[in-house]
């Protein structure tokens, strides 16, 4: 097992005991791709919550720019929705998993299809 597949296995299991979803494995490999060399970096794989600057990148860099959709308050709203079904306690949260959460949430599985 190669270190993505670890990460990807990882990411299921946050999924699963900390957001009660069961992932769609092709899709959750997918936005785990798409992060990029991110996911390997001990600062870039997590999205710091409680910092609105790392919200802002969130929101501009993957909402707007990668899933396509026009920019306004209900992202923000999105944002903190998913930050909820996380765990506001839970210290790492996982940019792939908050991705693939937003993914479903805004049904965009299409843009990795």
């Amino acid at each position: 097992m190669g270190k993505r597949d670890a990460l990807i296995a990882k990411y299921a299991e946050d999924l699963r005991s900390k957001c009660g979803v069961e992932p769609d494995m092709d899709l959750l490999t997918k936005v785990t791709i798409g992060c990029g060399p991110a996911i390997y970096d001990a600062d870039a794989e997590t999205v710091a919550a409680s910092q609105p600057g790392e919200l802002e990148t969130v929101r501009k860099n993957f909402l707007v720019k990668k899933l396509g959709l026009p920019d306004g308050p209900g992202l923000d709203d999105a944002i903190d929705a998913v930050i909820e079904i996380y765990g506001r306690s839970e210290r790492h949260k996982y940019r792939a998993v908050v991705y693939y959460l937003l993914v479903k949430q805004f049904r965009k599985d299409a843009v990795y299809a």
